[in-house]
């Protein structure tokens, strides 16, 4: 069976497994919550605990299972399994690069460290207006999708005010994407905004130079030069020339 937990935080869900799960589960519990939830989030975090006292899945709750993420593949923002169940764990992490939210498994008696990691902050994006049409990005740590909730509605508000902008994309804190949903954020944000920017200035090590170069000349038609390094002062003057 499977039950909710009562009194989450707002924007967390957390479920306990026991038993043998079956389709009933799925349609009375499990899937009307996810979906409550999604109608006032655009992505939720969830933590399921497995056990003590789990027996599997029927198949057709391992179908439903299926098409519940499928259905909702990008409403997930982090999702925390709690499990001591080898297989659960061995699935777990089997899938977990293909997911499109990041997904870490931890022991039962973790639990509390799993409900702490679903609410941490992995990475963030800072927008700021540097004056004159010049706009400063710096991405730090890994990202998530929910990273580029506030960075787009900045991006957009500096556009509608210059029009045309000149980018200062700083990567020197920058450690990737946590998931597929982040990446796709990534491209999406780049592909909206491709026509805003005239000159694009990055800074980065070496590592990131090549796949920021084929970001940059597929979605955008903007004079770009990379920079490497830990001085700011180069590509600055550069953008603003």
């Amino acid at each position: 069976m499977i039950k909710l937990i009562p009194d989450t935080p707002d924007g967390m869900l957390e479920f306990k497994v026991t038993g043998k799960v079956t389709d009933a589960d799925y349609e009375t519990v499990l899937t009307p919550e996810i979906e409550r939830a999604l109608e006032t989030h655009d992505r939720i975090r969830v933590l399921v605990q497995f056990g003590p006292g789990f027996e599997g899945y029927t198949f057709s709750a391992a179908w439903d299972d299926t098409k519940l993420g499928l259905r909702h593949w990008s409403g997930f923002e982090r999702c925390a399994v709690v499990s001591d169940v080898d297989w659960v764990k061995m699935v777990v992490k089997g899938v977990s690069f293909a997911m499109p939210c990041p997904i870490r498994c931890f022991d039962l008696d973790a639990h509390d460290d799993a409900r702490r990691w679903l609410f941490e902050s992995l990475g963030t994006i800072h927008v700021d207006d540097e004056g004159d049409g010049v706009v400063h990005v710096k991405l730090i740590g890994k990202l998530e999708p929910g990273a580029y909730d506030n960075a787009t509605g900045d991006l957009d508000a500096l556009i509608a005010k210059y029009g045309h902008i000149r980018l200062l994309l700083d990567l020197r804190e920058f450690d990737g994407w946590q998931g597929l949903g982040a990446l796709t954020s990534h491209l999406s944000l780049v592909r909206e905004h491709r026509r805003a920017p005239t000159r694009v200035a990055i800074v980065g090590d070496e590592a990131w130079m090549d796949l920021a170069r084929r970001v940059f000349s597929v979605f955008t038609d903007a004079e770009t030069r990379f920079f490497a390094g830990d001085g700011f002062d180069d590509p600055e003057a550069w953008v603003r020339a």
